[in-house]
């Protein structure tokens, strides 16, 4: 009886998983929507949350089955970015996430972990699938990417296959305050740079970061945040020569 129990507590079939995954599948849409709301407030130029919802939502339900069918017959028309999303990264993972409810997981954590390189690997091809690929010998700027991403396709479906053969520990328990204190700063800094510079972006940036336990010491952290901040203002216009404002620009102006 205990045996049993144990087994059928290692061996589950998780359809909070499963749903985890269709949220994944969609990740970089909702991504793009959550930075499309800065357009509202003249953050950034760019589409729309509306256009957005509108164009995302006719890919993954029209557009991707369209090219499908388009390419079965001999189509040879490019597909936009937003129908490529849906055919290379969203449907294979909504396809795993339906074949998760019906697959014994032994070991959660590898089959998850699997299946997060393999979305990775996913999107990687789709963010190199507008580069040149190879001609000949001659090596373009999207055939590393992609072979970088069918490596990682495999390694991902190695692991998440030896989740479903092999028993393992279950999921265990993660925190979201560092990942989500480290978002915030990257969207802050992204948002932030133009109008108020590199100088006070990158060090509220890395303060933002900071939050992210509550192990953090403030005072080093000012002083770490202040010496990361003069690398940046000296890396960025005179070392790599980019054209980044400095100071905020009510003080320039």
């Amino acid at each position: 009886m205990a045996d049993t129990m144990g087994h059928s507590a290692t061996a589950t079939r998780n359809t909070s998983v499963a749903i985890g995954f269709c949220v994944l599948a969609i990740a970089p849409q909702i991504f793009e929507l959550i930075w499309s709301i800065g357009t509202i407030f003249g953050w950034g130029a760019g589409r729309g949350p509306l256009q957005i919802v509108a164009a995302h939502a006719t890919a993954l339900v029209a557009g991707a089955p369209a090219a499908l069918v388009g390419a079965v017959g001999g189509d040879t028309k490019k597909a936009s970015s937003d129908v490529l999303l849906a055919l290379i990264y969203s449907y294979p993972l909504f396809a795993v996430a339906i074949l998760t409810i019906f697959m014994t997981i032994r070991s959660a954590q590898d089959y998850v972990g699997g299946i997060v390189l393999l979305a990775l690997a996913l999107f990687a091809l789709w963010a190199s699938s507008d580069l040149q690929g190879m001609r000949g010998f001659s090596f373009g700027a999207g055939t590393a990417p992609r072979m970088f991403g069918a490596l990682l396709v495999a390694l991902g479906a190695g692991i998440a296959l030896t989740g479903l053969l092999f028993d393992g520990p279950a999921m265990a328990h993660y925190s979201w305050r560092g990942p989500l204190f480290v978002m915030v700063s990257i969207v802050f800094f992204a948002l932030a740079i133009r109008p108020l510079g590199v100088v006070v972006t990158a060090f509220v940036s890395f303060l933002i970061a900071a939050m992210g336990t509550h192990e953090t010491r403030w005072i080093e952290a000012i002083i770490v945040g202040a010496c990361l901040t003069l690398g940046c203002a000296l890396l960025f216009p005179y070392v790599l020569g980019l054209p980044m404002p400095m100071f905020p620009r009510f003080l320039v102006q």
